[in-house]
């Protein structure tokens, strides 16, 4: 094949191709990614241009190669193509085939291991494959050269090859991307050593290796032709609140069961919520005549007869400062008018001090008792 008809193909293929996809781009929008093209189980088209440079032994010059791959998304990682190439390269003026050409054609399956997130613009791969590459060489010059019969102007030969390279995908938007690549072909060569080997005399044997190493940089279109990915799932709803389990005011009644929210810090609220006035009126804490006496701790025996209703009141008044932990109270205590002014005075103390102890002794935390007051008989709360 000619060069000249190599790259009117190219230009046909890659001029078809960009048509479909620009066309495709314009329904569906420039996304700016690739999520859909980069997904399980979708498959792509990549016509390709570029250069392939040949081992210097080969003797020929740099050669424009194009070609074109079918590839499969393994997974949002991996690709694998299988795809074809072909060059067409002149030989050198300093060659003994001068105005002749060398042309190869590659055959391979090769993945590609891109890196970043398969959303992201750009992705760095590196790639290596396994194929085989066609060799066919013009031996015109051999048959001067008084060559065997059978041997004609053209020589093929098929050879074992391999590439190994890097690369980088630049997504478009989600149906097109570009990969620029650089690759190195290893691959053996039997019709080289046989041409070499049937040199006339006169002729050097330059063509002798079996081995060559030839670079490829190509630039191809990835256009996808699968269906796009489904979008992904919405998020899940989150669950609806358990309001039993909430208490945005912080008075220690759940949102379900709080008719007044917002009340303010330390505010005083009953079982809905709404602040409550909380009392403790002791006045059932009535004590014996002339009880306490100096030195006595145990409220109990200075209780008036009944006592329990006295310590009824007492407990009651432990429970509900325990379930109001922000209740401060002060405790006064009294007497009647019997006896000195002095001596009363220091009875009500006493009655004062010893309730004190009771509520103390039972949880209560003293920082929480303002003042234990006595006053006597100065200040009657009953008939006196």
């Amino acid at each position: 094949m000619k060069r000249k008809g190599l790259c009117a193909l190219i230009a046909l293929v890659l001029g078809s191709a960009g048509a479909v996809s620009v066309a495709h781009a314009q329904d569906t929008g420039m996304q700016g990614s690739m999520e859909a093209n980069t997904g399980y189980s979708s498959w792509y088209i990549v016509p390709r241009i570029g250069v392939a440079v040949p081992d210097s032994g080969r003797q020929v010059q740099t050669s424009a190669a194009g070609g074109i791959g079918v590839g499969f998304w393994v997974n949002p990682n991996l690709t694998i193509d299988v795809e074809g190439l072909i060059d067409n390269a002149d030989y050198k003026d300093s060659s003994i085939r001068s105005g002749k050409q060398w042309e190869s054609i590659q055959l391979d399956v090769a993945g590609r291991w891109y890196f970043m997130d398969p959303a992201s613009a750009w992705r760095p791969y590196v790639m290596g494959g396994i194929g085989a590459v066609r060799h066919a060489a013009v031996s015109g010059v051999l048959a001067r050269a008084g060559g065997p019969s059978g041997i004609g102007p053209r020589e093929d030969s098929w050879g074992p090859m391999a590439t190994v390279g890097v690369g980088v995908l630049y997504n478009v938007n989600d149906r097109v991307a570009l990969r620029g690549e650089l690759a190195a072909r290893y691959y053996r060569d039997t019709v080289s050593a046989q041409l070499a080997g049937l040199a006339g005399p006169g002729l050097p044997h330059t063509y002798g290796p079996k081995q060559w190493l030839d670079g490829l940089a190509t630039v191809g279109l990835v256009i996808k032709m699968g269906h796009a990915a489904p979008p992904p799932p919405p998020p899940a709803a989150p669950p609806p609140v358990d309001c039993s389990q909430m208490d945005s005011d912080h008075d220690g009644v759940n949102d379900c069961n709080d008719k007044c929210p917002n009340t303010p810090p330390g505010t005083i609220v009953g079982p809905d919520g709404c602040p409550q006035n909380v009392v403790i009126d002791l006045r059932g804490v009535n004590f014996k005549f002339d009880r306490p006496r100096k030195g006595e701790t145990n409220i109990a025996p200075t209780l008036k007869e009944p006592t329990a209703d006295s310590m009824a009141i007492l407990d009651q008044a432990v429970d509900t400062l325990n379930r109001y932990p922000q209740v401060q109270i002060e405790i006064d205590g009294y007497t009647d008018s019997i006896g000195t002014e002095k001596y009363n005075q220091g009875l009500s103390e006493r009655r004062a001090n010893i309730v004190d102890q009771y509520l103390t002794s039972h949880g209560i935390s003293s920082d929480r008792i303002t003042a234990v007051k006595g006053f006597g008989e100065t200040h009657p709360i009953d008939t006196n």
